[in-house]
């Protein structure tokens, strides 16, 4: 297979790290608006297949040239979501695989929107859904660890854990701590900004999505191996958008192990007007002030050697099992920085996120994973991918009891 990689960043040098592993690889193009990070990205990995471009994600016609010039099957977005729709559109001129791992931008109801939802995450793609299933082309979007992985999970508890589904609860946390910073997320602020500030979506299927306050409907959950209790709040994310499509359950949730101390410095920021994406003028310079925000905080693909903890990814699940009797598990994932800086050289949390799409490229490379139109992951068989999961040297784990 011959990818595009858009994105020389954290997660995008990781999935190269990955890549170079794993013989599906024909060609990568790591490719980034700056030439010199995706060249670091090449010479890092030392492969001779990987070579470095520079792309400008936003405009759709020079990528589906670039996709073109080195003869590309498909595309692997490793931006943050403000390029998803040019690269998105880019794909479907070219008739080539697309891959994210973060779906295309919402914007809150305009008049309710801490009751009802405006622009959703990923309406924006699944609005083209008829036209890539037309042309033949398959867009598998949400393709992360979170939304990714725990899509996977939703897939095989319908299959062979439960016969009726209450909730699925997406449940993240980590112990992570990075020297010498009281604030650094491990991954675009961008990303994180985007999730926790916006109006979190729940979906039930007597009232399908609506939304609620930021940080709503706290509660304390135990995660696995040493990590412990955290309490998760409400947060919009892209599986409560994407599980109801393919699996049967009666309400899907998304709760995030922010913390306290991170929960009020993103309340501050957005109090403060920092969370804004429109630019305003400092003295002869137009910039917005996430974008200030970004150029302050440490590149979260430098903080893996100062860095320490595990990350957890998971998927509570609860209702009646293939055996008739009440049944709750949490289907799990967990990377320890130190493992993964030793194996890759990468931190923990980009390499977690990074795994799971070079998965997804190696099940559609061997034709074991296939589609048209706009599938999100559970719209596929989730053995394959949790086996080779396991075989790329990660495997998940299972706690009955939640």
């Amino acid at each position: 297979m011959r990818i595009l990689l858009v994105g020389a960043g954290g997660v995008g040098g990781s999935v190269a790290a990955i890549a170079a592993r794993r013989g599906f690889v024909e060609r990568l193009v790591v490719a980034d608006f700056d030439l010199g990070r995706a060249q670091a990205v090449v010479d890092r990995v030392g492969d001779p297949r990987f070579v470095a471009v520079r792309l400008d994600a936003t405009a759709s016609a020079g990528v589906a040239a670039m996709l073109a010039e080195h003869g590309c099957t498909a595309l692997l977005n490793a931006t943050d979501p403000r390029f998803v729709m040019p690269l998105f559109r880019a794909c479907l001129a070219a008739r080539v695989t697309y891959l994210d791992m973060a779906m295309s931008m919402s914007l809150p109801h305009p008049v309710s929107p801490h009751t009802h939802p405006g622009v959703m995450l990923g309406d924006e793609q699944f609005a083209l859904a008829d036209e890539f299933a037309d042309a033949g082309v398959l867009a598998l979007v949400g393709m992360g660890v979170e939304p990714g992985l725990s899509d996977v999970f939703a897939r095989y508890a319908a299959d062979h854990l439960f016969s009726v589904i209450d909730e699925l609860g997406v449940r993240d946390g980590s112990d992570l701590a990075v020297e010498g910073h009281g604030f650094a997320p491990p991954f675009s602020i961008w990303t994180l900004i985007e999730e926790c500030l916006n109006p979190p979506v729940v979906w039930e299927r007597d009232r399908g999505w609506f939304t609620t306050e930021p940080f709503s409907d706290p509660e304390v959950f135990d995660f696995p191996e040493g990590i412990g209790p955290l309490e998760c709040v409400n947060v919009e994310h892209e599986e409560v958008l994407l599980m109801p499509r393919w699996v049967e359950a009666k309400r899907v949730t998304f709760k995030y192990g922010l913390g306290s101390h991170v929960i009020a410095v993103l309340r501050t920021l957005h109090e403060l007007g920092l969370s804004s994406t429109v630019p305003v003028q400092v003295g002869g310079v137009s910039v917005s002030p996430r974008e200030v925000v970004a150029a302050c905080l440490p590149d979260p693909a430098t903080l893996g050697p100062t860095m320490t903890g595990r990350t957890c990814a998971g998927l509570w699940v609860s209702g009646v099992g293939v055996d008739g009797e009440p049944r709750e598990v949490y289907l799990h994932h967990v990377v320890d920085n130190a493992w993964s800086m030793r194996e890759y050289g990468c931190q923990a949390v980009v390499w977690q996120t990074a795994v799971n799409p070079v998965v997804a490229l190696e099940l559609l490379a061997t034709g074991v994973w296939s589609g048209r139109g706009v599938l999100g992951p559970e719209a596929f068989d989730a053995v394959p991918f949790l086996d080779l999961l396991t075989a790329y040297g990660s495997p998940w784990g299972m706690r009955e009891g939640g």
